[in-house]
């Protein structure tokens, strides 16, 4: 008799439950409905299937799938471990969760099921949203195809089509070999790992392609028109503005152009626009060396202000006339006077991360600063649970009640034109009051036990005022710092503030002492 450990078998209407070859033979005499196309039916096959082969194979598809599966989103280098067979499961994995959970949203309707589908301009990024789209009808899903948009569009497409959710095609600021996916729900809802993606996970590990025979409807629409007029609609009359904008070889390459051409008084100088899949930097907008060439084109256009997008153009930073970079904590303390002006008492949401200038400027202007901890999934369900009117994370993401409570580079683009005319300062004026504190940067150690060293500090810093919002946080009166666990790799993330560049100095030796080998990263 087969034990319970050698269970591998499921029904593809409940992957959470593993049954005997015996049960499986019983349903499949029985007629059951989810036999017909079911991977582990037998009777469809040339012969019966080994079982310890089985269970080796979901062994193996099992770690790779893990290996995928990151605290926020599905991300890997394309192909191995990252594959259009693994871009089925996904999908498949997400149709089903969708179905789990469709009742509390009221969304039992075939129609009201739809899940939205985008993807970004990776060389792999066709065949993968393919793969996906493939998966997600094999539960007899419907899908709309939105085509190659940037990751913000995606949660406008949920809203505007009243789909159950989206998944976006893109491997955001990673290099060029990387691919994954971004999973959203109803109404934009963030999916990580405490929101559903464990869920997904679990029914991806279980479950490899197979014919089912279902197949959702599939549609595609192109939502140029409705997306630009979304994005304009919180633009005001701007004062003459040049702009000088690095795409990074990414989505904002083909969005800029569509959403904001035509912009009276609005001059665009662009560079790296293309999107063939090959990057002339990589992606990534935080490395201060991936700016260097936006900072020259304002030096050489003479600009007003320079813009760099992420891969997927889901973040945006910003450097000044002067070609100075604009830390993103304190474009979020900017950004709050203004949302605060036009929504007086309004809560703001800022990570924790931020300079404690944000939270002053917050509080001065009238406001309620919440601080939360890092990642989109976390911000936006704060955002959400408080009405918050505006968010802003250090990594670059700026959030919006407007927006679905979800984040968006060209909305964060459209609020900083909109204070630059209403003031008519240049940006460095606008920013030079807000840089009163010395930050570190986020500085990164490699060590073998994070836990230990995160324990050892709560230890040697008693004396101060601690919090585990997120990883620890110490603080004094005139400097604080955070350290945080890295999700995936052996480090810890450190950010120090002071108020004056000896005592910053001073306080990063000594906290670094504690945190292991310095690394750059």
């Amino acid at each position: 008799m087969q034990s319970i450990n050698e269970y591998y078998r499921f029904c593809p209407d409940n992957v959470d439950v593993k049954i005997s070859d015996a049960v499986c033979v019983g349903r499949r005499r029985a007629n059951y409905p989810h036999c017909p196309g079911c991977q582990f039916n037998d009777d469809e096959k040339d012969g019966r299937s080994d079982m310890s082969t089985q269970t080796n194979t979901l062994a193996e598809d099992k770690e790779r799938i893990q290996k995928v599966f990151k605290a926020y989103d599905v991300r890997g280098v394309y192909p191995d471990p990252l594959n259009e067979e693994v871009a089925w499961r996904v999908g498949h994995a997400t149709a089903l969760y969708f179905r789990q959970i469709a009742p509390a949203a009221h969304r039992t309707d075939t129609g009201k099921m739809t899940i939205v589908v985008g993807r970004d301009m990776r060389k792999s990024s066709p065949s993968m949203a393919d793969a996906l789209i493939d998966g997600i009808r094999a539960t007899s899903t419907p899908v709309i195809d939105v085509g190659m948009i940037d990751t913000s569009q995606l949660y406008f497409a949920v809203n505007h089509f009243d789909t159950i959710g989206g998944i976006q095609t893109t491997a955001s600021h990673n290099p060029a070999q990387y691919n994954g996916f971004k999973i959203c729900g109803y109404r934009g809802a963030p999916i990580g790992e405490d929101t559903g993606l464990g869920e997904i996970r679990h029914i991806a590990e279980n479950i490899g392609q197979h014919t089912t025979g279902q197949t959702g409807d599939l549609s595609s629409h192109d939502l140029t028109d409705p997306y630009r007029e979304f994005i304009l609609g919180y633009m005001n009359s701007v004062r003459p503005l040049k702009l000088a904008i690095d795409g990074s070889n990414g989505m904002a390459g083909p969005w800029v152009p569509k959403i904001f051409d035509g912009v009276p008084n609005l001059e665009l100088e662009c560079i790296n626009m293309e999107t063939n899949g090959e990057f002339n930097h990589d992606p990534n907008p935080l490395v201060d060396a991936n700016l260097d060439q936006v900072r020259e084109l304002v030096r050489k256009t003479d600009a007003d202000m320079g813009v760099c997008f992420d891969g997927d153009a889901d973040r945006c930073m910003l450097v000044d006339e002067n070609a100075d970079i604009v830390r993103c904590d304190i474009l979020t303390a900017l950004l709050s006077r203004y949302f605060l002006r036009k929504y007086p008492s309004a809560t703001i949401v800022y990570d924790l991360r931020s300079s404690r200038v944000v939270a002053e400027e917050i509080e001065q202007a009238g406001g309620t600063p919440c601080r939360q901890r890092v990642g989109h999934a976390f911000m936006k369900k704060e955002m959400k649970d408080r009405d918050a009117v505006f968010g802003g994370e250090l990594s670059g993401h700026f959030y919006f009640k407007d927006n679905y409570y979800c984040d968006s580079g060209m909305l964060a683009l459209v609020h900083v034109l909109n204070v630059l005319t209403e003031s008519g300062q240049p940006l460095s004026e606008l920013i030079d009051p807000l840089t009163r504190f010395h930050a570190s940067g986020e500085r990164n150690f490699e060590t073998a036990d994070k836990d230990g060293a995160i324990q050892k500090l709560h230890t040697l810093y008693a004396d101060a005022q601690i919090d585990d919002l997120d990883g620890v946080t110490v603080q004094y009166k005139d400097w604080w710092f955070n350290v945080r666990k890295s999700n995936t790799e052996p480090l810890l993330r450190l950010n120090l503030e002071a108020n004056s560049a000896d005592l910053l100095n001073e306080k990063l030796a000594d906290v670094s002492q504690h945190l292991g080998t310095p690394v750059e990263h």
